[in-house]
């Protein structure tokens, strides 16, 4: 089998969520946006697919990075076709991302499950059939019943775990461009009030400003932990990992990262071998793929540590299911104005359905288990 075509197709749909200045999602008005359908094609006439930003799929980077290197490759040989196209982000004045790398890798990964008839996560190793979610917060905004206040964060925590059915809930705090954010004393009291509400014996975890200052985040991280939070993830600027080395050091609260700092599993091992983290974070997105997240996963269980998937989605999920060191998938992110469950217009059914028990389930189909409504994609073309 070798790979024939690599094509990137963008499409119209609806968002109720609008971005901040800083980037961070929150609930909006609906409006028209548009996302890319990766899609990679064999001889065989089997292809693989993903869907992801149309900026991590332009021509200009198909045509430059990716096509090159994959046109006439066997495409089973994911490990070797990462490689040939991870190189080349060395000489790729910045243009080939993380995020272009995973999208490729995913589509691969789609299509190599499909070939072996098998699920990805079955075809990655299949540790267990489902996995606990834990419901993950949009960050705090100053909507009236929103995440406005302590007090919504609580309401909101008990309806997810009381009436959805999570396990265990992630709080996003307050950011800027929100008035008065970030407030490394605004976030306490968000998770006291949580803690207050929730009882002792539900798991949550923080997830605060990203650039607190050292003894801003000590003080947080011991309040936390006097909490019995189970982690706390990105308080800082994770390029300085000596200030996680410090920190990790001084609290008993578990610190979790790399989430975002490029580096892919190179970081992340370098992360464990300081002792900067007492968890260590993988996402598909942040790191380039399934391919390199696995990598991490299997350095991390080395070290005797769990490896906590940053992200929702297909990919993400199959590589939750695949591992054993993994507590929990991270759903979200969960809003009171938005309806997590109900899927986009391209989708039959979200990736990630939740039974009553808080369990998100591997598919049997074969592929990333994605359920894409392909007439409407492909009636909403641009």
């Amino acid at each position: 089998m070798k790979i024939t075509a690599i094509t990137a197709r963008t499409f119209r749909h609806s968002t109720n969520t609008v971005r901040d200045s800083d980037g961070h999602g929150h609930p909006g008005p609906v409006s028209q946006t548009t996302s890319a359908i990766l899609s990679i094609e064999t001889d065989e006439g089997l292809s693989g697919h993903i869907v992801t930003r149309t900026a991590d799929v332009s021509e200009a980077l198909l045509d430059r990075f990716v096509r090159p290197n994959l046109i006439g490759q066997d495409p089973l040989c994911t490990e070797a076709l990462w490689y040939k196209v991870y190189k080349w982000q060395r000489l790729g004045a910045g243009l080939l991302t993380d995020r272009v790398l995973a999208a490729v890798d995913l589509a691969l990964w789609d299509l190599k499950g499909k070939a072996a008839g098998m699920p990805v996560w079955k075809l990655l190793g299949g540790a267990r059939p489902k996995i606990l979610a834990y419901g993950s917060t949009m960050c705090g905004d100053d909507l009236e019943n929103g995440l406005a206040t302590p007090e919504d964060y609580a309401r909101f925590a008990d309806w997810l775990v009381n009436t959805r059915g999570y396990k265990a809930v992630k709080l996003h705090g307050w950011m800027p461009p929100v008035p008065g954010a970030p407030d490394v004393r605004k976030d306490y009291r968000a998770c006291a009030a949580v803690r207050e509400t929730l009882g002792p014996e539900v798991p949550l975890m923080l997830d605060p400003h990203h650039f607190y200052t050292r003894t801003e985040v000590l003080w947080l991280a011991d309040k936390l932990a006097e909490l019995d939070f189970a982690w706390m993830e990105e308080p800082m600027e994770e390029a300085s990992m000596s200030s996680f080395k410090w920190l990790t050091a001084k609290t008993k609260l578990n610190i979790l990262g790399p989430e975002t700092m490029t580096g892919k599993h190179w970081t992340r091992a370098e992360w464990v071998r300081h002792e900067a983290c007492d968890i260590v974070r993988a996402g598909v997105w942040d790191m380039g793929g399934i391919t390199p997240a696995m990598k991490c996963a299997n350095m991390a269980e080395s070290f005797h540590m769990s490896c906590e998937m940053h992200g929702t989605g297909a990919a993400n999920l199959s590589v939750a299911l695949a591992i054993h060191n993994t507590s929990y998938y991270e759903r979200g992110l969960l809003h009171p104005f938005i309806d997590y469950d109900e899927p986009k217009a391209y989708q039959n059914r979200i990736d990630d359905e939740m039974d009553a028990e808080g369990y998100v389930h591997g598919r049997e189909d074969p592929g990333l288990g994605q359920d894409l409504n392909w007439d409407y994609i492909e009636g909403n073309l641009v």
